[in-house]
């Protein structure tokens, strides 16, 4: 390790064990971890008062999914609280006799994402440490919890509390690269004493912060969080919470999963027009455009969407699969007891294979206006190996060298090595293949080729470092469960003939939200909809650019009346069509 690494490490090391709450920016450069990085814990808070059985189910649905990855933190505002916990998670089947810890710290709500502290790291990989906002609420009981977590786990917090860093925000309309870009609706401004959308909220008076300008809040993120590049967005007009995490959530570093309504529906024209601002104006944090993921918003009792109480009503709390939590290798998302939660899984599995999808029930919390996401924290690991890597997309068979696979690899001991695996046939063994330090603008820069494949295979891989400490891991986290992909095919030195392929709907015969994948091997215009038996057509599901690869369409088959339909994809000259049975 170098020498002033080590000297950071030792000051970091006297100030977590000291536990202090630091009002001024970390002394080091910092960066925020992303979610699907390394938990040492998941935190929840367990009140008693706030919410009913149903809402402690959900909570002990998580506890028991989540303490199988990580310890679990349980916030309780007493000892008789503790035992209340524990009396119900024992009636629910959930073992709290080992990776469950009780915390007391009086609190106000269960809804910890939007209070609990944000986690960085010192120089990257060196120190972890604990951020804490104003939260925007007045819950000021909850606003504390930050510091005790803190104290509680040793690590510094670093507060945005004493001007000219005071800065009110909130957990669930943030979201981080893992690379120093973040998202957020302009909620942000709101809460800051900016105006958005023609109306600011003076939260001067409530919290008696400074009136912050964009490049202020700005400001404070890049010193408080490593964030130099922070994405907001207009918020939706029927979100009654405004929180980025209600709609969108990054699945690694480049994939966008967006939740989608049906046609001209609810808040369906502001999210898409949010994310192709998005994609029109931003790249990813390697360059390269973000790939969008569609899953559908499931509609309320009776197969109603917002707004069906007014413009910011209450009753414009919506259901949601997009609010979910990775916790190491398992990913916790709501469900809500309806057909529609079958599709939603399998859209989390189709794109994260290898990870344990669990679903737990939100049908209850949801109109509270959160769900799995909003009540858990992340803590990440003391000691993280961070691997950071463009996915391959496909590649021609021209390059007689093979395919590179680069990552950015750090650990504060430094890399001992690093691994690519690769396999075209997952019922067969990983080949292994030694990755080379690369020398030159990063010191952290690692390669490996992965040798050349005939047109038509598609890659299968993943990446393993070791760090000279001894410690390994894998990314995606659960390979060789999980892993990436890429397909082989013609030399670009030939024109290659378009390729798009519609394929099975399911569930089928359908009833209710209904999924059509269509996989393209390249970029095209396309026209997607739904005709009835006679070739009329009753709903258009997409039109636009359909991106290379896989992509997912989806409509309500409980909109139409029961008979025989057929979905036409159309790209040019070339239509295909298939039979879907309504119910």
């Amino acid at each position: 390790m170098h020498f002033k690494y080590l000297l950071l490490a030792l000051c970091f090391a006297t100030l977590s064990a000291q536990a202090q709450t630091f009002t001024a920016p970390p002394p080091t450069d910092v960066r925020t971890m992303a979610e699907w990085e390394e938990l040492s814990a998941l935190v929840i808070t367990w009140n008693p008062g706030f919410g009913g059985n149903a809402w402690r189910k959900t909570l002990s649905e998580i506890v028991k999914a989540a303490r199988l990855e990580c310890k679990v933190i349980i916030v309780c505002s007493s000892q008789s609280v503790i035992n209340s916990a524990k009396n119900f998670l024992t009636a629910q089947g959930v073992d709290y006799s080992s990776n469950v810890e009780f915390l007391i710290s009086p609190n106000d709500s269960i809804w910890v994402r939007d209070y609990g502290p944000p986690c960085i790291y010192g120089n990257g990989v060196d120190s972890l440490m604990l951020v804490d906002w104003i939260y925007n609420r007045t819950r000021y009981l909850d606003n504390a919890i930050p510091a005790k977590i803190g104290q509680y786990l040793h690590l510094p917090v670093y507060a945005t509390t004493t001007a000219p860093y005071d800065l009110v925000n909130t957990g669930g309309n943030f979201m981080s690269d893992g690379m120093g870009t973040a998202f957020a609706s302009k909620l942000i401004f709101r809460n800051n004493d900016q105006i958005a959308n023609g109306e600011g909220v003076d939260t001067v008076d409530i919290f008696g912060t400074t009136n912050h300008t964009e490049s202020s809040i700005d400001n404070i993120m890049a010193e408080f969080m490593g964030i130099n590049r922070y994405i907001k967005m207009e918020e939706l007009p029927y979100d009654g919470i405004h929180h980025i995490d209600m709609h969108m959530k990054l699945l690694d570093e480049e994939t966008l999963l967006v939740g989608q309504f049906p046609l001209n529906t609810s808040d369906g024209p502001q999210i898409e027009a949010n994310i192709q601002y998005v994609l029109s104006q931003f790249k990813t944090s390697f360059g390269r455009d973000f790939k969008v993921i569609r899953i559908p918003m499931p509609p309320y009792e009776g197969g109603q969407y917002a707004p069906f109480g007014g413009v910011n009503s209450l009753d414009a709390l919506y259901p949601t699969y997009i609010n979910a939590v990775f916790v190491n290798k398992t990913v916790i998302m709501p469900k809500y007891n309806i057909p529609e939660d079958g599709a939603a899984q399998d859209t989390f599995q189709k794109y994260l294979p290898g990870y344990e999808i669990v679903q737990v029930d939100c049908g209850s919390i949801i109109y509270n206006g959160g769900a799995v996401h909003c009540i858990t924290k992340e803590i990440g690991v003391a000691d993280p190996l961070l691997i950071q890597h463009a996915v391959l997309t496909c590649q021609d068979n021209s390059q007689t060298s093979g395919y590179e696979v680069s990552a950015t690899i750090r650990h504060r001991s430094g890399i001992s090595g690093a691994k690519v695996y690769y396999t075209t046939d997952l019922s067969a063994s990983w080949t292994s293949i030694d990755m080379e330090h690369v020398f030159g603008d990063t010191a952290f820069l690692w390669s490996a080729l992965i040798p050349p494949q005939a047109p038509g295979k598609t890659v299968y891989y993943y990446i393993e470092a070791q760090a000279e400490n001894g410690k390994s891991i894998t990314r995606p986290l659960p390979a060789p469960e999980a892993y990436w992909s890429f397909c082989v095919t013609q030399s670009s030195s030939t024109v290659e003939p378009l390729r798009v392929r519609l394929e099975d709907v399911y569930p089928n015969p359908a009833s209710a939200m209904t999924v059509v994948p269509v996989h393209s091997n390249q970029k095209t215009q396309a026209v997607i909809r739904v005709l009835d038996a006679l070739g009329r057509p009753c709903m258009e599901l997409f039109n636009g650019e359909l991106q290379a690869g896989k992509n997912q369409y989806f409509f309500d088959a409980a909109r139409l009346t029961s008979g025989v339909y057929f979905i036409e994809c159309q790209t040019g000259s070339w239509v295909r069509t298939q039979k879907v049975v309504v119910r």
